[in-house]
């Protein structure tokens, strides 16, 4: 499912419910050895489809360890991102010749906990926010906004090593195209001759999932197939 939000050169896997037993390997047990069963479910579940996204790259099976907050270090030549919920877990690879930055994310296509939407969205975010047409089925867009954050997050922080607080990005969506785009409210990030200034990204809402994907591509920081690109400004 979460291939639909992502160009080809991106590689993608997927796994619904339990990972296969000795999904982790020896160097990463002890992250989670003293961690909740859930926990250790979902860490053992990304780190499964990570390698198994890998693997369709040619690249062999390596330990992914955390990086200082938390984001998964990739071996040398390769980016990538990991996302997990109840019951799901995904991993999205590519080449760092092709794309600099992943950024992806899942959750329940379930509106926010109370509170949550107003500690997380900016003013103009929640009064932007597209409303569901009469007779549609509902969809949880306080949610979408929370997950594609978190896409941006996940793109931005491998690449730049600067931490992004959820008010240092405005967003908004395109209800009928599937599509956000996130302005950054703080410095962009040098990326060549421009600068990066903000992203676009993709959403889907399938098998009661919120997804959302970011990827910033090398060659040109422009969207020219499926996936989303940096958007800079010279």
């Amino acid at each position: 499912m979460i291939d639909e939000l992502l160009p080809e050169t991106v590689s993608a896997t997927e796994i619904f419910g339990e990972p296969p037993a000795a999904a982790l390997l020896p160097e990463e047990e002890p992250l989670v050895s003293r961690a909740v069963d859930k926990r250790t479910r979902e860490f053992a579940a990304g780190r499964w489809c990570a390698r198994r996204a890998m693997a369709q790259l040619g690249s062999p099976p390596v330990p992914i360890l955390p990086g200082p907050r938390g984001e998964p270090r990739w071996p040398s030549g390769l980016v990538g991102a990991i996302t997990h919920c109840e019951g799901y877990a995904a991993a999205v690879v590519a080449r760092s010749t092709e794309v600099l930055a992943l950024g992806v994310d899942a959750e329940p296509a379930e509106p926010l906990p109370d509170g949550v939407l107003e500690a997380v969205a900016l003013p103009g975010e929640r009064a932007g926010l597209p409303r569901n047409p009469y007779g549609a089925p509902p969809l949880p867009w306080d949610r979408m906004l929370f997950s594609a954050k978190e896409s941006v997050y996940k793109a931005w922080f491998p690449m730049t090593g600067r931490p992004l607080e959820f008010e240092d990005a405005l967003l908004s969506f395109d209800p009928d195209d599937g599509t956000f785009t996130a302005r950054l409210l703080v410095p962009g990030w040098q990326l060549g001759d421009s600068v990066l200034t903000g992203f676009e990204g993709r959403w889907a809402v399938r098998a009661g999932l919120v997804m959302t994907a970011v990827v910033v591509h090398a060659a040109s920081g422009r969207a020219d197939e499926p996936g989303a690109a940096a958007t800079a400004a010279p």
